[in-house]
This record gives C-alpha cells, structure tokens and sequence, in this order.
C-alpha cells in the first residue's frame, strides 16, 4: 500500500509507560508544532496508578483547524511493548510506526500496509549514558529529535523550546540538546527522511492562546470575583483549585502589605468542602469547590441546603467516567442528571457547559454572578478532555471596569428605613427575593435563613399551603434563570433540511468537524450547542424545526436526551441518541459514522448529492 502523505494534517500517537518521563518530551513534540504555525492538539491519555502501567499522548495536527479528536493513528510512536498489538492496530492504512529496534522482532509482529521504522533507540542511549535514569530520560528526547528529521520540523524551533523548559536549570539545557540531535542526526544519516507526513511553517495560530482548561477555570474564578476556595483533592479537578491558588497568589495579594485576600482550604472530605463555602457564601464571600463524580455525590445534602436555604455557591464538576470509581483518568459527559437535581426532593440547578479553555474562563467568571443573583449553587461542568488537557482557544477579555453582580441585596439603610424584608418574599414576580449579609444591621435581616420550610417572611412553618407556596416561587426562579444562562448556539448547514443535532460540551470540536464529513455524504445537518440549564427557549425551536434530531453525548445513559424530554416534554422518538462512552474523547468519524447510520436505517433522503 503506498504510504499516507500529508502536510499539516495527521495524528501523531506515542505510547509509552507511566513514570518513564515521557511527557515532557511529548509536550515538547507538540509545542514544536504550535511554534512553527502549525496547530496541534494534544491529549494525555494516562492510568491512574503512580508508574508502570501504559500511557499515551495523541497529537492532532491540524492546519485546517480541525482541533478534536479525529480517530485513528497516522503515526505510532511505540515505546511500549505490552501495549505493542494494540497500538499497531491501531495505525491506519498506509501510516507508519516508529519503534526501538535494539531488540530484533519478527516479521509477525508487523503489518504489510504499513511503514516500518525502526531505531535502535536503546543502543544509542547505552552507548551515550552511563546511568540508567539518564538512559531513559534521553532516550525521550532522542525519539523527538528523529522525529524533527523525520516530520520535517526545524531543530532550531526545538532548541528554543529546550532553552524555555529549563531556563531555571541552565545545566540541563545543552545536555537535552546534544540529545535531541543525538536523533536528528541519527535518523538523517540512516532513516529515509522525511517521510510522507510533514510540517510545513505556516501562520495559522492568530493570536489564539494554548492552555488547560483547568487552569482556565481557575483564573476565571479569579476574574469572577472568588476568594473562598474550599476542596478535596481528586482527580481531574485537582489543578483547577492549583491553578486558583496560582493565580491568587499573583493577584490577590496587597502589594503594600503582602497581605493575603482570599481563603483556600484543602477540606479533609468533600462534605466539609461544600460546607466550607456555603458558610463563606452566606457570609458574602464569593466561594467555589472544584470536584469530580464521586465529590458531587458525597456533597448531596449540603446542595439541597444552599437551595433551599437560597445561599450561592458554585461548584466546578470536572466529569470522569463513573459510576463508584469507575475509570478516574478517562473522560465522560456523565454527570449531568446527577448535578441537575442533586439532592433529594424537587430540586433543580443551574449548569453551565464549556466547550473549551475560552468558556471556561468566562462561564467561571459568570458562575458567581449567576450564583449571587439567583441566591442559588451553580454547576459549572467541565470534564477531563476540556480541563486537564491544552488546548488553542480564543484569548480571554479580561476587563478591569468589570464589577459583580450581587443580585438583590438589602441594605442597612434600607432595612432601617422600614423597608418590608420577607427573605423568601417575591416581591417582582421573578421568583428572587431580597438577601442581606451577616452584620448589615446589628438587630434585622442577618439571621433570616432557614433549611427547613418556612413562610415568605422566614418563620417556620409546616403549613401545607406555606410550603407549596415556597416550591412553587422556587421553580418562578429557575424560569428566571433561563432569561439568564448564555443561549445555545444554532448553525445552520450549507442547504436547507430537516435533521439536527444538539451537543454540548468537549464534543464541540469532533462535531463540527463531523458536520463537514456529512456534508460529503450528502447530509446536510443544522446544530445547536446547549450551553447551560436551564434551558432557553431556542432549544425548543430549534426541535420543532426539524424532523429528527441526534442528541450528541459521551455517557451510556443519553442524560442530556433525558433531561430534554423531562423538561421540555419532547417526543423521545424524534431524539436519536449518538453516545460515546469508552473513556475515550469523542471523535469525529465515530459522530459521523453513528449519524449517517441512522439516516440510513431511518431511510431519511439525503437533501443534496454528496461531493464527488
């Protein structure tokens, strides 16, 4: 088979053994890319034990901009043996793999329509090094440089990069040098180089920036006004809290006094994190918890006290696989049934989806002003693929005349004025009545809370008709909320039609990628991304507007599907479920494939001819 050729277009996969110091190298691989113009996109997929186990760093090169997952394997760095008949496997037709050649394999353990390359990587790095951690660390970076003859990718872009990487270890950087072109020159004199992939300089990164969402969020928090952190470690949510401690430290701290202004708790569980900060909530304070599945569930009872008390807080939900444990280190979109009516009772919240590092900052920093207007506990739900991995995105407006949004707060003049204060009274009709901070007035207003029913002025009661009236002001509140959530975003396709998908999150990338593959299909196909709950009324045009709808999601369960029957009562039968639940992000050819099957089966006549 003629080997694959391509400029600026493939996906480069390395597998390699947990605790072997791979990643850095890795990363450096596709910073290299981003460097020369060229964008990249790279995903950690790890294990979730210390060392030992396999581990692999896909990277998606892509000029044209396409930055999720695509699918498939251009070229397999292999680096590890126990993984070896899954990775070549997983090699498309015409790629090539690239494998240390010291030990001799059989022609077996290969396949014909594939390029070999092989290296002797670990005789270079025996004949190079003494010491056996040094053999392992180089032998990383000796793999990168041959992959820079290979690929075509200019030394001196790397040679930078090395000098950034350890700019605060001068010592290191001339040695990792002498290594990267240990390879390069290796693979130069002895490899066929380059081969039909290659980077090529270009100039189609803008002026985009390239972070983790994680860190995204965090800093987001910052610009919302945060100063109350309270958490428990788990993970993929553990570096957000990192990247608010960061970022806090840089810009919450009195330049004059060295003052600290903010709080950051490492709680002993997550039941003491969420009871953290709706105390600092109640108190004024502007405060968050950064968790995962498993913290959602344990921080069940608390939730239902922030709404039913109406206290604010927010509540970053960095989503894993589950249920239990599940799969730690792999990604879902699984959590959003759990999060909508978390607690026990008729509850409902606020969630917001991100789709990459962009959103992340800026529904972070609208979390706390959703919170404090609608007195209420606002999920925001990232997941593992947006927030622990780095991604291109837009930058973020950061802007200084920026100021909160409290929400309905009465003051101590008003409260003196004899200004009538019901905590729980509607008094516009909007469902949000009117909240004071502790210590506004020595004698009204403070202690007005309560988690147990009540009547509109806060005075216990368990009258039925006291109670209902409560339930039902909470629900005019969360129609409120829909007027207040950002709207969906609607596409339209190239020609008109009947078929629509709705999605949401992490799948944005693949999905707009997979709406080109229909295209040249002949399926022409509008979409709408759901970018919070509840949800705003052009998702129920956008439904009624077409035919059949494919509900995109990465859980086994189609949440998101149910929670738009539940809500807004649509025919289950024009839904179709197009699910993705491997722990594996989501990809393009896997949205297209399942959509273009379904259209198949439904007979549904494509509206133009495919291109040829």
């Amino acid at each position: 088979m003629r080997p694959l050729e391509a400029v600026n277009d493939f996906v480069v996969k390395f597998a390699n053994v947990n605790g072997s110091g791979s990643a850095s190298a890795n990363q450096l691989f596709a910073k290299s890319i981003l460097r020369m113009g060229v964008p990249a996109t790279p995903r950690n997929i790890f294990p979730s034990n210390i060392q030992g186990l396999p581990t692999w760093y896909e990277v998606r090169v892509s000029e044209a901009n396409h930055l999720g997952a695509r699918g498939g394997t251009d070229l397999m760095v292999a680096m590890n043996p126990q993984t070896w008949d899954q990775d070549l496997k997983s090699i498309e037709p015409g790629g090539y793999l690239f494998y240390d050649s010291t030990r001799p394999l059989p022609p077996s353990k290969f396949r014909s329509d594939i390029t070999v390359i092989g290296m002797p990587l670990t005789a270079i790095c025996n004949a190079e090094y003494t010491d056996s951690r040094q053999r392992q660390l180089f032998k990383n970076i000796i793999y990168v440089g041959a992959l820079s003859a290979l690929l075509d990718i200019d030394p001196a872009v790397l040679e930078t990069l090395i000098g950034e990487q350890f700019k605060a270890k001068e010592k290191l950087i001339d040695v990792n040098i002498h290594a990267l072109h240990l390879g390069r020159d290796y693979a130069l004199q002895n490899l066929a180089c380059p081969i039909g992939l290659r980077v090529r300089k270009a100039d189609a990164i803008g002026d985009r920036i390239f972070i983790e969402g994680n860190a995204a969020a965090g800093l987001g928090a910052v610009y919302g006004g945060a100063t109350v952190c309270a958490w428990y470690p788990i993970t993929p949510s553990t570096s957000l809290a990192e990247g608010f401690t960061r970022y806090c430290n840089r810009y919450r701290v009195d330049k004059e006094t060295g003052k600290k202004r903010f709080a950051i708790v490492q709680a002993e569980d997550e039941l003491a994190s969420i009871g953290m900060v709706i105390g600092a909530a109640w108190n004024g304070a502007r405060a968050f918890t950064a968790t995962s599945g498993p913290g959602i569930s344990l921080m069940q009872e608390f939730i239902g006290l922030a709404h039913f008390a109406e206290i604010p807080a927010v509540i970053f939900d960095v989503q894993r696989a589950g249920p239990s444990t599940g799969m730690p280190t792999r990604t879902q979109q699984c959590d959003v049934l759990t999060a909508a009516y978390a607690s026990h009772g008729d509850t409902k919240h606020v969630l917001l989806f991100p789709e990459d590092p962009h959103e992340c900052f800026e529904m972070s920093a609208l979390a706390f002003d959703l919170a404090d207007r609608l007195q209420t506990p606002v999920f925001v739900l990232l997941d593992l693929d947006i927030g622990m991995n780095e991604r291109l995105c837009a930058p973020f407006r950061w802007d200084d005349n920026r100021r909160m949004d409290r929400g309905k707060v009465m003051t101590a003049e008003d409260l003196e004025a004899g200004r009538d204060f019901g905590r729980y009274l509607d008094v516009d009709g909007d469902g949000i009545p009117y909240r004071t901070y502790p210590g506004t007035h020595p004698t009204r207003g403070a202690f007005f809370t309560r988690g147990t029913s009540r009547d509109r002025y806060a005075r216990y009661t368990e009258e039925g008709a006291a109670y209902q009236d409560n339930m039902e002001r909470l629900l005019r509140k969360f129609d409120t909320a829909k007027t207040l959530v950002p709207r969906p975003i609607r596409r339209a396709a190239a020609e008109p039609t009947r078929l629509g998908a709705i999605y949401y999150g992490s799948s944005s990338a693949a999905m707009d990628e997979a709406v080109s593959l229909l295209a040249g299909q002949g399926i022409a196909l509008d979409t709408l991304r759901v970018r919070g709950f509840p949800f705003h009324e052009d998702v129920r045009r956008f439904v009624s507007d077409h035919d059949q709808v494919f509900v995109v999601e990465q859980n086994r369960d189609a949440q998101l599907r149910t929670l738009l029957i539940t809500e807004e009562e649509f025919d289950p039968a024009k839904l179709s479920r197009v699910l993705h639940y491997d722990g594996s992000p989501i990809t393009a050819r896997f949205i297209a494939g399942r959509i273009a099957e379904t259209v198949s089966s439904l007979k549904i006549v494509p509206l133009r001819k495919a291109v040829p």
